[in-house]
C-alpha cells in the first residue's frame, strides 16, 4: 500500500497565543515585578536623593560646576564605544589571530587550531576587565585624587550582613532561570563558547574567563558609574545606568534582555543599599553558571573527560 505522509504536529492554541503574544509578554511581568523593586529598595533611593541634594547644594552654594558628570558619563560612553570596536571578536579576527598564527608556527603549545575559540574569548574576557574595571578606575583617581576608589563599590564591610539579600534574590530568579531554561533559544544560545562540552578543561577555563569579566561588568555599572554619580544625580543614576547595561545585551535572547532591565535596577539598587558589589556580582556568576550548566545539562552535552585528545 501507499506509504503513509507524516503530518507534522500543529502547535497547539497555548503555544500560538505565546508565540503571537512574545512581544508584549515581558510588559506585564515589568508591571508586576517593579513595584516590588521600589517598595524594596524606596528607602535606599530616598536616601540617595537627599545626599544628592546637600551635595549639589553645597556645589552651587560654593559657585562652583559639578563636573563629575561630564567628566564620568563621556569616559562610560568612550569606554562603551571601545568595547564595540575593539573588544570583540571581529578585532581578534583582525588583528590578535594574525599574531597568533606566527606565534603558534614557532611554539607549537599554543595549540591554535585545537584552542581558537577560546583564545578569542580570552581576548574578550581581557578587553572587559582592563577597559571596565582598570581604566575608569584609574582615570578617575588620577582627575580626582581626593576620592578612594573603595567607595566605588569595593568596600567588603557589611558583607555577611547582607548575605540576606543574595539569598533572597536567588530565590526569586532561580525559577524564572529554570522555566526559560526550556526555551530553545536559551538552549542554542549558551554556553557562548561552543566548544565547551569538549572538555572539563574547556568548560572551566570558559567559565573562569565569564566569571572575571563579570567582575568587571560590576565594577564598571554597579561600582564606578554609580559610585561617581549617585552625589549628583541622587537615585536617578541608577536608573540612567540601567539604559546602557539593558542595551548591551541587545544580542541576546529577547527574554534575557527584557529582564535586563530589572536586573540593571535591582542590582544597582542593591550596590547602593550595600555599598558594595560583591554581593550582586555572585548573584550573577551564579545566574550565569548555571544557566551555561542547564544549556548543556538539556542537550546532554555536559563534558565527560577533562582533557580533550
Amino acid at each position: 500500500g501507499p506509504e503513509l505522509a507524516l503530518v507534522p504536529a500543529q502547535p497547539s492554541a497555548l503555544v500560538k497565543f505565546l508565540q503571537t503574544a512574545k512581544p508584549i509578554l515581558p510588559i506585564p511581568g515589568l508591571l508586576i515585578i517593579l513595584p516590588f523593586v521600589y517598595l524594596f529598595f524606596r528607602s535606599t533611593w530616598r536616601e540617595l536623593d537627599e545626599d544628592a541634594q546637600r551635595h549639589r547644594g553645597e556645589i552651587l552654594a560654593s559657585g562652583r560646576l559639578d563636573l563629575r558628570p561630564f567628566v564620568a558619563l563621556v569616559l562610560c560612553a568612550v569606554i562603551l564605544t571601545m568595547q564595540e570596536y575593539y573588544g570583540g571578536r571581529q578585532f581578534f579576527d583582525e588583528t590578535i589571530r594574525p599574531w597568533l598564527t606566527h606565534l603558534d608556527a614557532k611554539h607549537p603549545r599554543v595549540k591554535l587550531a585545537k584552542f581558537d575559540e577560546l583564545y578569542a574569548f580570552a581576548w574578550w574576557a581581557t578587553a572587559r576587565v582592563f577597559g571596565y574595571a582598570v581604566v575608569p578606575f584609574a582615570f578617575w583617581k588620577a582627575v580626582f585624587r581626593r576620592d578612594s576608589v573603595l567607595d566605588l563599590g569595593l568596600r567588603t564591610k557589611g558583607f555577611f550582613t547582607h548575605a540576606w539579600i543574595y539569598v533572597l534574590f536567588l530565590a526569586l530568579v532561580l525559577p524564572a532561570l529554570l522555566l526559560v531554561s526550556r526555551e530553545p533559544d536559551f538552549g542554542n544560545y549558551y554556553p557562548f563558547y561552543k566548544t565547551a562540552s569538549r572538555s572539563w578543561f574547556d568548560y572551566l577555563a570558559w567559565e573562569a574567563m565569564y566569571f572575571a569579566q563579570f567582575l568587571g561588568l560590576e565594577m564598571f555599572f554597579r561600582g564606578f558609574w554609580l559610585g561617581v554619580l549617585r552625589k549628583s544625580f541622587g537615585s536617578g543614576a541608577i536608573f540612567a545606568m540601567a539604559v546602557p547595561y539593558c542595551m548591551i545585551h541587545f544580542q541576546k535572547p529577547y527574554f534575557e534582555v527584557s529582564g535586563a532591565i530589572v536586573a540593571g535596577i535591582a542590582l544597582g539598587s542593591l550596590s547602593m543599599k550595600t555599598k558594595s558589589i560583591y554581593q550582586g556580582f555572585l548573584v550573577h556568576i551564579t545566574v550565569a553558571g548555571l544557566m551555561d550548566y542547564l544549556a548543556l545539562s538539556h542537550r546532554h552535552a555536559l563534558p565527560t573527560v577533562f582533557w580533550a585528545p
